[in-house]
């Protein structure tokens, strides 16, 4: 009995791929995109514990700390969140002018061409070993993950509608994990052979392959706007370049989505620098810690891609957002009630596991899931918004949190985490409250999507060129 149970799941997996032409290819867009990111992490990592400031910041500004007997290298991480909050808060503008006057046959190759000619610059940058690479490159990878995977969500959106995304959301979410598991490989496997900078270079290359997935999905994309009647996204949006900000303020399901953001993302900032703190105690080997924080990598992929292919489907079909968003935010109220009590090194890795994978299995791709039934300007400006501003907002207010807090010690640290991890519990369903009041979408494309009919795919042609 047991064993029929995986093979209908993947049976409905082989299904989906072979009646949704579309899942295929946003599989490969998203298995792409995280494993280009998940190249560049182990950078990132190495270059913000890096003991070399000069590798770190410009030299200008070491000499202006010096001169006044500051030592960078003590706050390095406070100053990169610090940048990277600022340089969310100028981009913002120039995300929302970029969406506002070009149609989305235009924007989107735009914004990953720019990615891809700014790994070319860092190619050159560590290739001569600028001084001050190190915080360029982080503050610029921590932007790219959120805008890219941000446009990414905004655009299955385009292509899926609210029935077909319940369906596939958990699948596409899977092929990301698989991206994630591979990108750390290939940079183990290649680091060495070829070197940091050209490992810039791999990480481009897989970012042309989602450039070429957006081409291909874009037939989709239209199809489904022409059956339920939304405004096309081959038209310029129009409207400010600041209505994202307006409309996450306006507009109660994303206020509530906003809330649950900035939350999430308070007990995911705690636990993960208490456990920092905690491994330096338990582990001040520096093997053993990489041992540590690989075994929990390893079970956060493992356990997401599980929960992904047998279960996420299933549960946003069957029951809605409801247990998706409750179930992992109640885990995380109970996990930090056990550390608050122990904090102990296996405890903390339990409920980073659980947190984590709950996130990345249940959470998003419910979430998701919400965009499909909202107009353009909220799917791709105010989600913007959240997804960046809001996220590194919570990341920097957090961070500074933690620092008050770990002065009184792990217990403290814990006990303030139930404190917000209950308040992520009510954004959730503050959340599942405001989504009922959104529209349901139904008609033709509740059914899996069929292959775009003949002036589809003729005018997705057309828009491949003109994106060139």
């Amino acid at each position: 009995m047991n064993s029929e149970v995986p093979v209908s799941r993947l049976g409905r997996f082989r299904s989906a791929l072979i009646d949704s032409p579309p899942l295929w290819w946003a599989l490969l867009y998203f298995f792409s995109l995280l494993c280009s990111y998940y190249v560049l992490r182990p950078v990132r990592d190495a270059m913000a514990a890096s003991a070399e400031v000069t590798a770190v910041f410009p030299q200008a500004l070491l000499g202006w700390a010096q001169a006044r007997g500051v030592a960078l290298g003590d706050f390095t991480l406070q100053l990169l969140f610090s940048a990277v909050f600022i340089a969310m808060l100028v981009l913002q503008p120039v995300y929302g002018a970029l969406v506002s006057r070009f149609p989305r046959r235009v924007f989107l190759p735009v914004v990953y061409l720019v990615f891809v000619g700014c790994l070319v610059g860092f190619y050159w940058l560590f290739d001569r070993e600028v001084a001050g690479r190190g915080a360029a490159f982080f503050i610029w990878i921590m932007v790219f993950n959120l805008f890219a995977v941000s446009v990414f969500w905004s655009f299955m959106a385009d292509v899926f509608d609210d029935a077909h995304a319940k369906r596939v959301y958990g699948y596409i979410g899977a092929g990301g994990t698989i991206g994630a598991l591979v990108g750390p490989a290939i940079t183990g496997v290649l680091v060495e052979p070829i070197g940091i900078a050209n490992l810039l270079l791999v990480s481009g290359g897989l970012l042309l392959v989602c450039l070429l997935c957006i081409l291909r999905l874009r037939p989709w994309a239209l199809r489904r706007e022409r059956l339920h009647h939304d405004s096309s996204g081959e038209r310029a949006m129009g409207g400010s370049i600041i209505a994202g900000l307006k409309l996450v303020w306006q507009r109660p399901v994303l206020r509530a989505l906003a809330a649950f953001m900035f939350f999430g993302v308070g007990v995911g900032t705690l636990l993960y620098n208490e456990q920092a703190a905690i491994v330096r105690e338990f582990y001040p080997d520096a093997e053993a810690a990489t041992r540590y924080y690989a075994m929990i990598d390893w079970a956060v992929n493992g356990l997401t891609l599980v929960v992904q292919l047998f279960v996420t489907r299933w549960l946003l079909q069957r029951h809605g957002l409801a247990p998706a968003l409750l179930i992992p935010a109640a885990a995380i109220v109970f996990g930090y009630c056990v550390l608050a009590a122990s904090p102990l090194p296996m405890f903390v890795a339990m409920v980073q596991v659980a947190t984590r994978a709950g996130e990345f299995s249940l959470s998003k791709p419910a979430r998701e899931t919400i965009y499909t039934r909202v107009d353009r300007e909220s799917r791709y400006k105010a989600k913007a918004v959240i997804d960046t501003v809001v996220y590194r907002g919570g990341d920097l207010s957090f961070v500074w949190l933690h620092k008050a807090l770990a002065l009184l010690g792990s217990t403290v640290v814990f006990a303030g985490g139930i404190g917000i991890a209950l308040a992520m519990t009510f954004s959730a369903w503050r959340v599942i409250r405001a989504q009922r009041d959104l529209p349901e979408e139904g008609g033709p494309q509740e059914s899996t999507p069929e292959e775009p009919a003949p002036e589809d795919r003729s005018a997705g042609q057309v828009g491949h060129a003109t994106g060139r």
